[in-house]
């Protein structure tokens, strides 16, 4: 059983690097933490591996004055606690997502899903497709890559025995991923610190390390995700996507583009894969200037996208 984390905000988490209300909520015996800012149009935010809603903290902090941003901790991750025999599954996550949806009674939301967030978030938005209005997916993807010697290659040396063994014991997957997905800045020493110290015993680590594998051991699981894509085409997306990174490739960007035919998309050149981290002034200039989010423009004046930014429109 992981260690457990009390309905209460951890001492180390820095009122100032994190300076939002800590929520709980119990979905199905899990103790969810959530953060909930602002009012207008819902952004629900969804995180990757091995990071938090701690992730999305420039975000919240730029948009909470036009969106109500809502970025949740899956159970084991952040300031989430799993119930007693979790297995940190994506089906579960997914499964905790949907449950957190009803127990909010969101309506009208944005999915902005990041990395492991994309599969796991339209997994909920398939279950509750009258909830979802707009995608936001970042660097992810949303099929079965099963077969696919790129992923597969990932899988087997990021999922086995060795990697998970040291995931747990060293905290790996945060000493190497958080740097290897920042290139435009370097994370601070502070930020570094909030990533190891929600995941600071083995215990802690175990919902980072088991995810690896699951890029091709939980087919099923992207097979339906993939079936549920349909139901969710007509959406209007907004791709945002970062070529500094190795995590995803062109093509995964194409077939985004390709299953949802009313999209926008928006490259950042020199971006990793934490983009919302990495760039966060274009992540959130691209998020105000998506014409289907219907912002007041005379609330941003002039505001305009750092370069290198490549819009690419509508195919």
């Amino acid at each position: 059983m992981a260690d457990a984390i009390e309905n209460v905000r951890p001492a180390w988490v820095d009122d100032d690097l994190f300076p939002f209300e800590s929520r709980f909520v119990d979905i199905d015996g899990h103790t969810v933490h959530y953060v909930d800012e602002g009012s207008g149009p819902t952004l629900l935010l969804l995180h990757g591996n091995p990071t938090w809603s701690f992730l999305w903290r420039d975000v919240i902090r730029a948009l909470r004055d036009d969106f109500r941003c809502v970025a949740l901790d899956y159970p084991g991750f952040g300031l989430s606690t799993p119930k007693p025999g979790y297995r940190y599954l994506p089906e579960d996550h997914a499964d905790v997502v949907t449950g957190f949806v009803d127990a909010l009674d969101l309506q009208g939301v944005t999915l902005v899903g990041q990395d492991w967030g994309g599969p796991i978030g339209l997994a909920a938005a398939a279950r509750r497709a009258d909830v979802f209005d707009r995608l936001v997916l970042a660097n992810t993807w949303a099929w079965p890559v099963n077969g696919d010697l790129y992923f597969e290659a990932f899988a087997r040396l990021g999922g086995g025995p060795a990697t998970r063994f040291l995931a747990r014991r060293l905290n790996l997957l945060v000493k190497a991923f958080i740097p290897m997905g920042h290139h435009r800045r370097k994370p601070t020493a502070a930020e570094a610190t909030h990533y190891r110290r929600a995941q600071d015993t083995p215990e802690r680590r175990q919902a980072s390390a088991v995810l690896p594998s699951r890029i091709i051991a939980s087919r099923a699981f992207f097979t339906k995700v993939e079936a549920g894509l349909a139901d969710l085409a007509h959406l209007p997306t907004l791709i945002v996507w970062a070529n500094a990174q190795v995590g995803f490739r062109p093509q995964e960007r194409e077939r985004l583009e390709a299953a949802f035919p009313n999209h926008e998309t928006v490259i950042f050149e020199d971006a990793g894969l934490y983009v919302e981290s990495d760039a966060p002034e274009d992540f959130i200039a691209a998020i105000r200037n998506w014409a289907p989010l219907q912002l007041d423009e005379a609330s941003h004046p002039g505001e305009e996208l750092s370069p290198p930014f490549r819009p690419l429109g509508c195919d």
